[in-house]
C-alpha cells in the first residue's frame, strides 16, 4: 500500500518516526513535509495529504499536527476525504471498518510514540468491512457531492 505522510512543525519529529515505522510494515512511504522544525501552517500540509489520497497517487494518508483535530478539519474539506483523527486504537480500527476513512490525523502534544505507532499499525492493518456499513458512507458522499461539489 502506497501511504502520503505529512506534519507541521508540532508533528515533525513524530512523522520521521512514523514514516521508518509505515515502511518497516511494508508500506511505500512518500513523505509530503515538512521537512525541518521550523514553523509552518498545518492546513497546506494536511491539504497536500488529502489532495494525494484524492487524486489517487497514495492509498491512504496520515497527517501529524500538535493535537490531529485541526488537519482533520482541514482534510475532511477535499471530495473524497474521510479523515479521522484518532488518539485511540478503537477509534483508529472503528474508522477504517466502519467509516472506511481514507486519512488518518494524529496529535503529537497528545499522545507518545509507541501509542502512535500502534494506531498507525492497527489503522492501516484493519479493512472497510462494508454492508451497512456501506449505506452510512454512501450518505456521507451523497453530502459531500451536495455541498462540495463532489464527483462522485
Amino acid at each position: 500500500m502506497k501511504v502520503v505522510i505529512a506534519s507541521d512543525h508540532g508533528g515533525y519529529q513524530l512523522k520521521e518516526e512514523l514514516k521508518t515505522f509505515i515502511a518497516q510494515l511494508g508500506h511505500e512511504v512518500a513523505d509530503y513535509g515538512a521537512h525541518t522544525q521550523d514553523p509552518v501552517d498545518y492546513p497546506d500540509f494536511a491539504f497536500l495529504v488529502a489532495e494525494a489520497v484524492a487524486a489517487g497517487a497514495a492509498d491512504r494518508g496520515v497527517m501529524i499536527d500538535g493535537i490531529g483535530a485541526a488537519s482533520a478539519m482541514v482534510a475532511n474539506k477535499v471530495p473524497g476525504i474521510r479523515a479521522a483523527s484518532c488518539s485511540d486504537t478503537f477509534t483508529a480500527a472503528m474508522s477504517r471498518a466502519h467509516n472506511d476513512a481514507n486519512v488518518l490525523t494524529l496529535g503529537a502534544r497528545v499522545i507518545g510514540s509507541g501509542l502512535a505507532r500502534e494506531i498507525v499499525r492497527v489503522w492501516l492493518a484493519a479493512e472497510f468491512e462494508g454492508g451497512r456499513h456501506m449505506r452510512r458512507v454512501s450518505k456521507v458522499l451523497d453530502f459531500e457531492a451536495r455541498y462540495l461539489g463532489s464527483r462522485r
